[in-house]
């Protein structure tokens, strides 16, 4: 056997090993989306029946009776939702700015960004847990929207702190050279250089932030707890869609079943917006 010929068949060999690879990424692949599109094809089939007006705008049914909405929980979960966002983003950017910007990669830094990662893997329902033990059981807020937005915001906060840090990271130190170079402090050159040339990745990081705090539920029944009724303000118990749905999915009557189909489904609208608006973010340079 020639040179040639022991080239080609190793050539050969690794066209072979490569479809075979290509075949068994596919394969897996397909695995991975199968549950995906098994799950939003039964939601979206069994919630887009229940789809109508009145979904949006009246309260729930008494348990047994047909018909009614969830408008007070799509009001609630905006509520707690933007009362997470509130609390997690300032303090997340400025942790972020501090980690990246101001810390010099000392002891404390490296400290904050192990317990962000540590926090990151931590269950939802520890999150409501603390909550409950900080907020609740010491009648400082009790069951509440308020309560309900801290749970959420711990939860919100490692993506935060991580996507921004990672924003700032990326940003050319050249930009921070010129900033200085003509004059400007340091706090100038974060605030009128850094921070803009990274915002649409922080942008993203708080989408991403916010699909997820939406659709959580156990530190919402430990905080939040649920409300039939419309929102009287942030210090009440209030409903929210993903309490509903557990609530609702788990009762042996119909109407209230059909309702936490219909709210699963707007629930997944939810996050498929803010996940399209991440990924329009994401489509911008940071600088």
């Amino acid at each position: 056997m020639t040179a040639a010929d022991l080239k080609k068949q190793k050539s050969d060999l690794r066209t072979l090993f490569g479809w075979l690879m290509t075949g068994l990424s596919g394969f897996c692949l397909t695995l991975t989306v199968i549950p995906l599109f098994a799950v939003l094809i039964f939601v979206t089939i069994q919630g887009f029946r229940n789809l109508n007006f009145n979904l949006f705008i009246k309260l729930p049914p008494a348990p047994g009776l047909e018909g009614g909405g969830v408008g007070n929980a799509i009001i609630g979960t905006l509520i707690v939702v933007s009362l997470a966002t509130a609390i997690s983003v300032p303090i997340g950017v400025l942790t972020a700015v501090y980690l990246s910007e101001f810390s010099g990669d000392n002891q404390i830094a490296r400290g904050v960004r192990f317990a962000t990662n540590i926090l990151s893997g931590v269950p939802s329902i520890i999150a409501g847990v603390f909550a409950y033990g900080l907020l609740v059981a010491t009648g400082i807020l009790g069951y509440s929207a308020l309560a309900g937005g801290v749970a959420l915001a711990v939860l919100m906060l490692p993506t935060i702190i991580r996507t921004t840090d990672e924003a700032l990271q990326i940003v050319p130190q050249d930009i921070r050279w010129a900033a200085l170079g003509v004059g400007a402090y340091k706090y100038q050159t974060v605030l009128f250089v850094v921070l803009p040339a990274a915002l649409s990745s922080i942008i993203t990081g708080v989408t991403l932030a916010i699909a997820r705090a939406a659709g959580e539920t156990a530190p919402l029944i430990f905080t939040a707890l649920y409300s039939n009724f419309w929102p009287k303000g942030i210090k009440e118990p209030i409903a929210t869609l993903a309490v509903l749905v557990y609530n609702f999915a788990s009762v042996p009557y119909k109407g209230q079943q059909q309702l936490a189909w219909a709210a699963s489904l707007l629930l997944i609208f939810l996050v498929l917006i803010t996940s399209i608006i991440a990924r329009f973010f994401t489509r911008k340079k940071a600088y």
